[in-house]
């Protein structure tokens, strides 16, 4: 019977179905029949999924509709219907905290113990929001100041070093603001809320409370330990009220159970639960989850609904630092606050996620976050039961932020001005900027609670920008823009700039933004072409600048400034007349360093339309070891997971563009290299077309290949139990197939191989993970073998075997007249941050010595390595998996009859410049400066005058950090003003203990007879006496 019911269970699909409204239970119901009525199968199964929870009495948007083996069309026919909006899979979300028990060496967490044993992977969610939290014991710096230093005055209480007790002085302890954690759970008796309004389970546990239990999850890969009290120690640092004090003990705190004791959660309870805060009017939700996947629409679209009913979501940044292009959904959204973590010593956190967005690639650019940072390692916060402990992570950082943004709330009399937008601006014009970080590490810098309060106390609602200036010239927080300067020819650099609207959650831009290029510092030597949103919703919108250099500056050096003027419109929600609007007019400085043109050796050109990553396919990791973490979602760009590639090449002096259109979109005559690394998408007929005539004129081509082996993908398939299927890759590491349609005309193509292992060339340790090897190279090209391990026979078979003479690298001069060079490495892995070993730099740039320069390396071409080419007649090339789904989400196929054909060429991207407007003025020297709103004047806000004094004095524990960012390293409050009054007093006790004791030593000696003695020891008895004697010390 347990057979039985399993096989039943794995024929039915759970599916959210959402509706264009909110309908009672009755209503959606009839829709769902009426709609799969229409489907015309009659033999079609489903029922709705009933829903045990706070939010069930009340309308809902969504149904949850199990529904057995739906075909295509039905999905579609349900999605037909007018209140419909969207069919999408129930999601389940597996929720692991990284924790380390004790500080002994201890395995991470989703780490693989014991051997590793190829197997499917099996998961409820690749792409899980998971919580963002490290355990204590366990300290995240950056290494900066490791050597040895002076003790300082160590700080408990996290709002205290943050000055909230200034705010608690005046009367603000967050009364009357709604807070919501969404996490899991609070023991109902738990000392140190006294506030808790409503503690709600959203999950099917019956229980409400935070418990700890210790259970090992084991699903092919080690879980971490659960139930360590992570619901309880967020809502300390929001309100606890006694200890480890929060920043708003007065405020009213919302209890929210989403995950279970197991760290498991679906989207359709995060769904409810947000129905019911948006229902409670929550003014402050803290969410400490994330994941990688910004697709999962039903549960954006509702942060989205969320913040439009003027809920402030607070959310962590990701603990996957320091690797770029590492940002977790939701805190990647515009209209959330992003937060990201340092330690005490106002270093970014190691673990902390790092920018930028890249829902906008391939055309685009990403968007500056995090928003803000603040303390995020060894933070004290609520223990299970009582007492406090100490935890690290994003997770930790983001309630230190929703603390803070709930106490402001209750400093602002006209509670109408607070919204996602005005507490944003608040926060990041207020923001304190780390020297030495660029803006995808820290954002707009350090949160800082006393600026935000004088700022958001005299706000008035308009329009803002973020960031607030385009400085191409401003190293290194401007990074990666003022990484290389701009020329004539070369891509638009395009910068994402969000607009924050806090006149309300629905805005526009009037008329059209303008460009006034400053005569005066050469301003019309550049052109500016800007795309916007057409409606700013919610609270927000983008402004994307595109500059390039104009013709008459093609052999110029020098600086250039203008700025660009935006006009937001807004409708004015309480003005008397109809069709009121409130406006906001905001302008932003651009400072651009411009060189000449560089020689077209030194150009190379990024594919990056090419490069495919999840979400939304599955696209495996280009390293099979790497089981843990299986998906490849860091966006292949060469400012996010190849960072440290383009560093390497900008050091040597190349010029590195981005293509985002495809290869027929460039001017190959420009160019020295084309750089193709790990591609997964397919190529258009025309692009190869262009591309062999392209390098017959002179172009040449890279290529760093990964693997592909339809067997492999097979085998590292994993079973999705949202959709109950398994999941196979759309590629494998890249798109061998693809590739070798692109290079065939030369007679070249990669194999199925897939090998790994240690190797020396050139005299260089080197590294193969999990490339492929090259099956076909001219006769008259280059190859060199190595001897690398069989990792193909490995995954499938369990054997270990060694392929010696292993073809992985090939160069070649095309024989055309002026023709240029072709060079083939089957691994890009050691080009890429995300799991690179041993890096291969070197190699790199011995390739580009000979595709931009043609000198072929010594160490290449008398190489003991060097083999005949192979002919490619030993095995047949690999074909593509047989019924894959790339089509999907490729850019270049589409679905064709069963039989994925190419889409018809898509145009060239083509921008509109603006037209200038100059202005003969003289534009602003420094652009570095606090963001500043219209009509704040800090001086206008007035602190009281707190007295300060100096907190207490204690040795460093063991892995805690003793610097805190205070002015004057002095901390206010109440805490701090116990021991500022004690250690005077000390002090001067310690005084009177020594003066005494050396009085009554001076009237010993001198009521004593006299009694001869050597002379020799009286040197030692004062020696003694000086050695016995006791000096004060702090």
């Amino acid at each position: 019977h347990f057979l039985i019911h399993v096989v039943i269970l794995l024929l039915y699909i759970l599916y959210i179905v959402a509706f264009t409204g909110y309908f009672s239970a009755k209503a959606r119901s009839l829709y769902i029949s009426s709609a799969l009525r229409n489907a015309g199968d009659q033999a079609l199964e489903w029922h709705i999924v009933p829903r045990e929870n706070p939010a069930s009495d009340f309308p809902s948007d969504f149904e949850l509709v199990h529904i057995r083996q739906a075909s295509p069309s039905s999905l579609l026919t349900l999605e037909d219907h007018p209140y419909i909006k969207r069919v999408t899979p129930q999601r389940k979300v597996f929720r692991s905290l990284k924790y380390i028990p004790s500080p002994e060496p201890a395995a991470p967490c989703n780490a693989t113990r014991g051997t590793q044993k190829w197997q499917s992977w099996q998961s409820s969610r690749p792409f899980r929001r998971t919580s963002l939290s490290l355990g204590s014991g366990f300290w995240h710096a950056t290494g900066r100041h490791s050597s040895r230093r002076l003790l300082r005055a160590i700080p408990r209480q996290v709002a205290q070093i943050l000055q909230a007790d200034v705010l608690w002085q005046m009367g603000h302890t967050g009364s009357g603001v709604k807070v919501a954690v969404f996490d899991t759970g609070l023991s109902e008796k738990h000392p140190h809320f006294k506030n808790v309004k409503e503690r709600t389970n959203w999950t099917n546990e019956k229980t409400l409370d935070d418990e700890n239990r210790k259970k090992e999850i084991m699903i092919n890969f080690l879980f971490c330990f659960s139930g360590l009290g992570h619901g309880t120690f967020v809502a300390g640092v929001i309100a606890s009220m006694r200890e480890c004090q929060g920043f708003a003990p007065d405020s009213e705190l919302h209890i929210f159970r989403v995950f279970t004791n197991n760290q498991v959660s679906y989207t359709s309870w995060f769904l409810d639960a947000f129905n019911y805060a948006i229902l409670k009017k929550i003014d402050v939700l803290n969410l400490s989850i994330g994941g990688p996947d910004f697709m999962d629409h039903p549960f954006v679209d509702k942060v989205w609904e969320l913040t439009a009913n003027k809920v402030i979501m607070v959310s962590a940044i990701g603990n996957d630092g320091p690797l770029y292009g590492t940002l977790n959904n939701p805190a990647d959204q515009m209209d959330v606050i992003g937060v990201g973590g340092i330690d005490f010593e106002d270093n970014i956190a190691r673990f902390s996620s790092r920018g930028m967005t890249t829902w906008e690639l391939p055309g685009g650019y990403g968007r500056v976050k995090p928003d803000i940072v603040t303390y995020g390692s060894g933070v004290r916060g609520s223990g299970m039961k009582e007492g406090c402990r100490s935890l690290s992570g994003t997770s930790v950082a983001s309630p230190v932020v929703a603390g803070a943004v709930t106490l402001l709330a209750s400093t602002v009399l006209n509670r109408e001005l607070v919204n996602p937008a005005s507490m944003k601006q608040a926060l990041i014009a207020s923001a304190r900027r780390l020297p030495g970080v660029n803006m995808f590490e820290q954002g707009h810098g350090k949160l800082d609670l006393i600026r935000a309060y004088q700022i958001l106390n005299s706000y008035r609602p308009q329009a803002s920008l973020s960031p607030s200036y385009i400085d191409l010239t401003e190293c290194p927080y401007m990074w990666p823009y003022c990484s290389q300067p701009i020329y004539y020819g070369g891509m638009p650099t395009i910068v994402n700039v969000t607009i924050l609207n806090g006149m309300g959650v629905t805005g526009r831009i009037v008329d059209k933004p303008i460009w006034q290029p400053y005569l005066p510092q050469n301003g019309d030597h550049i052109d500016v072409a800007v795309s916007y949103s057409p409606v700013l919703w919610p609270w927000a919108g983008y402004l994307a600048v595109s500059i390039s250099v104009a013709k008459k500056a093609a052999s110029w050096e020098g600086i250039a400034q203008g700025h660009v003027m935006v006009t937001v419109a807004s409708p004015a929600e309480n003005d008397s007349e109809v069709g009121g609007e409130l406006t906001s007019t905001v302008k932003l400085p651009i400072k651009v360093k411009i060189v000449p043109t560089p020689p077209r050796s030194k150009r190379v050109l990024w594919d990056q339309y090419h490069n495919l990553r999840y979400p939304p396919g599955y696209f495996p990791r280009d390293n099979l070891r790497m089981k843990n973490d299986p998906l490849d979602w860091n966006g292949d760009h060469i400012h996010t997971n190849f960072r440290d590639m383009y560093q390497h090449l900008r050091s040597m002096g190349y010029f590195v563009e981005v293509l985002g259109a495809p290869i027929t979109c460039f001017d190959a005559s420009q160019y020295g290299t084309l750089l193709m690394v790990d591609s997964e998408e397919e190529y258009f007929p025309e692009e190869i077309t262009k591309l062999r005539r392209d390098i017959d004129n002179g172009l040449s081509l890279i290529i760093f290949s990964d693997w592909y082996n339809t067997s492999v993908m097979r085998k590292v398939k994993f079973y999705d139990e949202n959709t109950r299927q398994w999941w196979m890759p759309d590629t494998g590491g890249a798109n061998v197939p693809a590739l070798n349609d692109l290079i065939s005309v030369w007679g070249m193509a990669f194999s199925d191989g897939l090998y790994e292992g240690d190797f020396t060339l050139a005299d260089h340790d080197m590294y193969y993970a999990s490339g492929c090897s090259i099956a076909r190279f001219p006769e008259d090209g280059i190859v060199i073998a190595k001897n690398l391990k069989d990792q193909g026979l490995e995954v499938l078979k369990q054997e270990t075997a060694v392929v010696e003479g292993v073809p992985i690298l090939g160069l070649y001069q095309t024989p055309s007249d002026g023709g240029g060079r072709i060079a083939l490495y089957g691994d890009s892995n050691c080009i890429d941050d995300s799991h690179r070993q041993k890096d291969c730099f070197w190699l790199l740039d011995a390739l580009l010595q000979y595709t931009s320069y043609s000198m072929t390396p010594p160490s290449l071409s008398h190489s003991h390595s060097r083999v005949a080419p192979p002919t490619g007649t030993e095995r047949p090339l690999p074909q593509r998996l047989e019924g894959n789904h790339l089509y999907r989400y490729s850019k270049v196929l589409e679905a064709h009859l069963g039989d994925p054909k190419p889409r018809p060429l898509p145009a060239c991207p083509h921008l509109s410049w603006a037209k200038p407007q100059p202005v003969n003025e003289t534009a602003p020297s420094n652009l570095w400066k606090h963001q500043k709103l219209l009509s704040v004047d800090l001086d206008k806000v007035a602190l009281p005058n707190v007295r300060a004094y100096r907190p207490q004095v204690r040795p460093l524990s063991p892995g805690e950090s003793g610097a805190w960012d205070i002015p004057g390293g002095i901390m206010p409050g109440h805490y701090n003003q116990e021991v500022g009054q004690t250690i005077p007093v000390f002090a001067f006790l310690g005084a009177m203990v020594v003066l005494s004791f050396f009085v009554v030593q001076l009237t010993k000696a001198k009521s004593k007879p006299k009694r001869r003695k050597p002379r020799i020891k009286r040197p030692t008895y004062l020696q003694q006496q000086q050695t016995t004697g006791k000096n004060p010390t702090v």
